[in-house]
């Protein structure tokens, strides 16, 4: 892959997947997940907090940004970094981003040391990782284009020629069309509506 196409992609998941360790009784269930904000992993979070209520820890690990710069690993009563640091060992070494794994774990009475504990937690996230395929996603861009009924060609010329997908339309006097735009042709497209006589664009942020 050129350097040019890899402007604007990333490697995340392409679905759910589930990954499953066991150690002198104690068991780690997996979850990874493809995710694109916060509230998403919060709401993830949530939900394995009460399908297993009953589990000792529910430990995770995400990134997210195309550019890692937000993540957090969070080791959830287990011993320091014997947990959330191997997660996200795990997920750095796949280069993934956009991507939450937790492991839950179920005490089987014997303690298996920080080490045994770093092993467990890290072979149960590779695990989910492994039953997931990993993919090549776009960053894309959501741009709003206002105009009159009279730009109606121009403006579906300069779509059908880009191939953008349209996510809505309100066609009147006064039409509004909003797009998804490839991050790496936002700029071009811009200045190719700029130059189109009565009709505005405005850029609505990442899609």
């Amino acid at each position: 892959m050129s350097a040019i196409n890899q402007i604007d992609t990333y490697l995340t998941l392409k679905e759910d997947s589930e990954g499953l360790y066991k150690e002198k009784g104690s068991k780690f269930l997996a979850f990874a997940y493809p995710v694109r904000n916060e509230a998403e992993i919060k709401d993830k979070l949530d939900q394995l907090r009460k399908k297993y209520y009953d589990a000792r820890h529910h430990c995770y690990a995400y990134i997210l940004g195309k550019d890692q710069s937000i993540f957090r690993a969070n080791d959830d009563g287990e011993p320091n970094h014997s947990a959330g640091d191997p997660i996200l060992g795990q997920i750095r070494s796949h280069q993934l981003c956009n991507v939450l794994i937790v492991v839950v774990r179920y005490f089987g009475g014997t303690k298996l040391g920080v080490g045994g504990l770093i092993h467990a937690y890290k072979t149960a996230a590779s695990d989910a990782i492994a039953n997931n395929e990993i993919i090549t996603a776009v960053l894309h861009e959501r741009v709003k284009l206002d105009f009159e009924y009279l730009n109606m060609n121009e403006v579906m010329k300069l779509i059908k020629d880009y191939e953008l997908q349209i996510i809505e339309q309100h066609f009147e006097n006064q039409c509004q069309i909003i797009l998804e735009v490839r991050q790496k042709l936002l700029e071009e497209i811009t200045n190719k509506i700029s130059d189109l006589n009565g009709v505005e664009i405005h850029n609505l942020g990442d899609s």
